[in-house]
């Protein structure tokens, strides 16, 4: 593939350059001690609904200059918060520019202006910048008679706008809307309407006339100013997430367990598996690939995600697909079942949402290229910006190569990871986005150790396989195209179009059988099976969503309308052969499998139509509802492709509701209580006598308390959940390699998230979770109170990094993280234990101008230690070393 050739060539190349619960021991004492310690702090926050609408000032050259010391912007008093300015647009006019410093919370941003020469200066005190890219905005002649327009953190908490005219100081007013601030400046110079292309493309719906209308009613001039925390742009704290309702919300204001990992803890912590993060998130356990395919499998709050993720909001196939980090902006782990909104398919657990990186309207390039152990490398490259003067067409393109081998014998690995994205801004409210992923893994199928306690006795680079047989490829490509407009500033719909393919090739010699006994008599010789499979998925959705705002009297709504039309299809050719077993302890490698017969060929999938409905109601300003639901219609079919011999189809339908109440006591208080349920058809699988399977169902009741600290710096939610799963498939007990439909799950626990900045420079992920799951139906008594697999009662986590913020050690910064994974049950029913462990990561990285060193040392200590899969034991990698240098410009 020549293109594949020339990306992989210019990767390496420029690198250089550039309810009740079950209690457990210990369990209420744990409880009481994460309450009483969030309650004793609480009280030590300063609660604050205060606010200043920002006036209309008519020109604000006319009011006298002030000075902006730290002491004048003290008077304005503690109990004023700091408001977030998340993006900043410079738009042309007939009479110049208009300058817009977008915030959800613009009337409490308030301007003191000190002009220069020919410079307009407004200081905005009790503000900060949160833009996507960088810390400050700069842009050079932007129209006639403007030379420079920049927006850039003065200090600590106060924005400061210049805008230097080139013949004079430039005229400028002031005005508040919907979508933020708005400076409008006329140059002393007057300037021909043909020198300015811009202002035909881009309407002034801002003017002074225009704004006017948009003024608040009176009635909600009475109404408190909403209150936006605040966050650095490189911090690992996120304040809002589109997963839990689709639309833009705080999570101050989301009934549901919401942890949202930025781009930034993902380059701190130099992750190349996705599956990494689970770190980072309480009640997460990360989940083996397919045979160690770099994909995004999980165990959340007790069950496998399995198959299921998020891609940008449609459904991708976590476990079977690779998945690259290289175009990754931030990942949401959403906890609970998830149907109201993704529909069928989704576990109970909780869902995980990639959202991708989207095209910058101001030109972004770097490079980064990472080393390791084991001859890992990668180059990886990020270029963006706009494709026309007026910013019309915006692009981006991420790229990556990988090579890697591995601590585990005989294992090897290569990836070329492509995506385009294109960005078409149609007018001042339509825009559309066309993107594309491609991805080639090759890699060794190696799922790991069967689950037997023997197999910890021998060293964790064991290899059971063949190496001249165990090999793998897979092959993904996504197409994703997203059409926005606004009808005003309330009101817009959005379309979005999807087609996942992914396409595979496995090989594999592995073990026999999959429960006890393993090995033949002799104790060491391991019986195996040869196997091929050739498979193919794909996934096609369409969703058409109107969201808005509008009032009710004094109760505000932010609705959401959807529906969704899906297509889902998944082939599996299967094919056996005899292999010769291995000595587990002296494994002599070469035995060639036998004739290869097919075993099965089948396919299935489903056809899914869904409607969906929320609303976010703000009855009160501290008392929030949100209350939705979603109806599926799922047409599903599994079938026979070599034999005919069966081909089932059935119809499901099913509404899954969800409620949830937010009660806020203070602006930096929010307690919540939620009821949510879930529906997963079971698309393939068939009984004894050929009946179809109903479909999974889940319940879950969570209540909880989301707490800022030190200036809402800090971020804690602590959640107590109750999950029910029903209509589990279990075995047949007169027929083991069928299933029947009588089991229930259950898994009950607390967790505990803690993100943020403690100081400046200091930011800190901690976690902390208590997790109940167990059987709690089974047709076989044996198995009731058997722990589900893969979970431990307890595991926390910490990841914290400090930065030096001047003198000469300025951009010298290090990193330490700890990880705890308690006792967890390899199999079911309950027969092997996977032993606890804590493992020491860290790392030291120096930032300078636009170039970035880092050192990342993983598994400091050299723990021994096993992740988990379905029927595997899975080897944790010893003590690696990555090291990674990047430059932008």
């Amino acid at each position: 593939m020549q293109l594949e050739s020339l990306v992989k060539s210019l990767l390496i190349a420029g690198e250089v350059q550039g309810a009740a619960i079950r209690m457990k021991p210990g369990f209420m004492n744990e409880i009481r001690s994460l309450g009483l310690a969030l309650a004793v702090i609480s009280t030590l926050v300063q609660p604050a609904y205060a606010g200043t609408r920002v006036a209309k000032i008519s020109n604000l050259n006319h009011h006298e200059s002030y000075s902006t010391s730290a002491a004048q912007l003290l008077v304005q008093g503690n109990d004023i918060s700091v408001t977030k300015v998340t993006g900043v647009k410079v738009n042309s006019t007939d009479k110049g520019i208009e300058v817009i410093l977008e915030s959800a919370n613009a009337e409490a941003l308030k301007t003191v202006n000190n002009n220069q020469g020919n410079s307009f200066i407004a200081d905005i005190p009790n503000a900060v910048l949160a833009l996507p890219e960088g810390k400050s905005f700069n842009l050079n002649n932007p129209a006639p008679g403007i030379v420079s327009v920049s927006v850039t953190q003065a200090s600590a908490n106060v924005i400061r706008v210049t805008v230097t005219g080139e013949g004079g100081l430039p005229s400028a007013e002031l005005f508040d809307s919907d979508e933020g601030l708005i400076f409008a400046f006329t140059p002393v110079v007057a300037t021909k309407p043909q020198q300015q292309p811009e202002a035909q493309e881009t309407p002034q719906p801002e003017q002074p006339s225009e704004v006017q209308p948009d003024e608040p009613t009176s009635e909600a001039d009475d109404e408190p100013i909403e209150l936006v925390v605040t966050g650095e742009q490189d911090g690992y704290r996120v304040e809002e997430s589109s997963t839990a309702t689709k639309i833009d919300a705080p999570l101050s204001d989301i009934p549901f367990s919401v942890q949202v990992i930025p781009r930034q803890v993902i380059e701190d912590r130099q992750v190349v598996r996705l599956n990494e993060l689970a770190d980072n998130v309480s009640g997460v356990q990360q989940q083996s690939g397919y045979g160690g395919l770099s994909s995004q499998g999980y165990f959340i709050r007790g069950f496998e995600s399995g198959f299921q993720a998020l891609r940008n909001g449609f459904q991708d196939f976590g476990f079977t697909s690779p998945r690259d980090v290289a175009n990754i902006e931030r990942v949401e782990f959403l906890k609970g079942p998830a149907s109201v909104l993704y529909g069928s398919a989704i576990n109970p657990g909780g869902v995980v949402n990639t959202i991708t990186k989207k095209p910058l309207p101001e030109p972004f390039y770097r490079g980064s290229f990472t080393a390791g152990s084991y001859n890992f490398y990668r180059p990886t490259i990020d270029i963006t910006g706009p494709l026309t003067e007026d910013k019309s067409v915006l692009y981006r393109l991420n790229a990556a190569y990988e090579n890697a081998g591995s601590f585990r014998d005989f294992n090897e690995s290569e990836s070329f990871f492509i995506s385009p994205v294109i960005t078409l801004n149609i007018g001042p409210r339509t825009s559309m986005t066309f993107e594309y992923e491609y991805q080639k893994y090759n890699y060794t199928f190696d799922r790991g150790l069967p689950p037997g306690e023997v197999f910890f006795d021998i060293p964790i680079s064991r290899f059971l396989g063949e190496p001249d047989v165990n090999d793998a490829e897979f092959r993904a490509n996504v197409f994703t195209y997203n059409f926005e407009h606004q009808f005003s500033n309330d009101w817009k719909i959005r379309q979005g179009f999807n087609v996942t393919s992914t396409n595979g090739k496995t090989a594999i010699a592995r073990n026999s059988n999959f429960s006890e006994p393993f090995l033949e008599e002799d104790g060491r010789t391991l019986p195996r099976v040869a196997e091929t499979t050739d498979e193919e998925q794909e996934n096609i959705s369409l969703q058409t969503e109107v969201s808005g705002k509008f009032n009710t009297g004094s109760i505000r709504h932010n609705v959401l309308f959807g529906a969704e039309l899906a297509n889902y299809r998944y082939t599996y050719d299967f094919f056996e052969a005899p292999i010769a077993g291995i000595d587990i302890f002296n494994p002599v490698y070469g035995a060639a499998p036998g004739n290869f017969e097919r075993s099965f060929f089948e396919e299935y999938g489903g056809r899914n139509v869904a409607l969906y409905v929320q609303d976010l109601i703000e009855i009160l300003p501290n008392l929030k509802l949100l209350a939705g639901g979603r109806f599926d219609w799922v047409d599903s079919y599994y079938k026979d492709l070599a034999e005919n011999a069966f081909d089932i189809r059935t119809s499901d339908s099913k509404f899954s509701p969800r409620v949830g109440i937010v009660y806020q006591p203070t602006d930096t208080t929010s307690l919540y209580a939620s009821w949510t349920n879930s529906f997963n058809p079971q698309i393939f699988g068939r009984s004894r006598t050929g009946k179809q399977f109903k479909p999974e169902t889940g319940e879950q009741f969570e209540v909880g308390v989301k707490q800022e600290f030190f200036n809402k710096r800090l971020s804690a939610t602590l959640a107590f959940f109750d999950i029910t799963k029903q209509n589990v498939l279990t075995t047949d007990p007169e027929d083991p390699d069928f299933s029947i439909q009588t089991g229930e799950q259950k898994s009950r626990g607390v967790e505990l998230d803690i993100t943020g900045e403690i100081l400046p420079g200091w930011k800190v992920i901690a976690t902390y979770a208590y997790t109940d799951a167990y059987v709690s139906e089974d047709n076989d008594p044996e198995l009731v109170d058997n722990r589900l697999q893969a979970v431990p009662y307890n595991s926390a986590s910490l990841w914290t990094t400090y930065e030096f913020q001047q003198g000469n050690l300025q951009g010298l910064g290090f990193g330490l993280g700890l990880v705890y994974v308690g006792e967890r049950e390899a199999t079911l029913p309950n027969t092997v234990k996977i032993p606890s462990f804590v493992r020491t990561d860290a790392s030291l990285f120096y930032r300078r101008n636009n170039w970035q060193a880092a050192l990342n040392f993983k598994n400091l200590f050299d723990t021994e230690y096993y992740e988990s899969q379905r029927f595997y034991l899975v080897p944790g990698a010893p003590f690696t070393v990555l090291g990674t240098v990047s430059v932008e410009f």
